[in-house]
């Protein structure tokens, strides 16, 4: 007889073997379509990108529906670097605020306020100009008659 056949009462060698290769093949497979399919997101995070948390949902719903769509959306967008809008806006508005700063208006007074990027920085709450503080403040449309 081939030796792959047992005899009554044995234990079947063949057959255990198999459960295990099976098991084994099924567990490495499953981790190698988790890792596949978090991709995108370890991509996004290993590069500080903005769209991370995007990126993230899209890999879950990917996973989740079985839409493809999803998933090449999530890498697409852990690929692309997407510009900086609040640092530019920042420098924006600080080099407005010193060309303010730099001509005053004739007829004004110079108040001497922090900028925003100065009460970030320091913590501090904004407080009022100096000329409106104590006065009551009207409702938009309000006149007086």
């Amino acid at each position: 007889m081939p030796s792959f056949i047992t005899a009554p009462g044995e234990t079947d060698v063949l057959m255990i073997v198999t459960a295990v290769i099976l098991a084994v093949s099924i567990l490495m497979f499953g981790i190698l379509f988790l890792r596949l399919h978090s991709l995108p997101e370890r991509m996004a995070h290993g590069a500080g990108k903005l769209q991370l948390e995007i990126v993230a949902v899209l890999c879950l719903i990917a996973l989740l529906t079985h839409i493809h769509a999803f998933w090449i959306a999530a890498l697409l967008l852990a690929l692309i670097d997407f510009p900086d809008f609040p640092g530019w806006l920042g420098r924006i508005t600080g080099a407005v605020e010193r060309i303010a700063e730099s001509k005053p208006e004739e007829g004004t007074e110079a108040t001497s306020q922090k900028t925003i990027v100065e009460m970030r920085q320091s913590g501090s709450a904004a407080a009022p100009p100096p000329e409106t503080r104590g006065r009551p403040t009207k409702p938009k449309g309000a006149t007086h008659g």
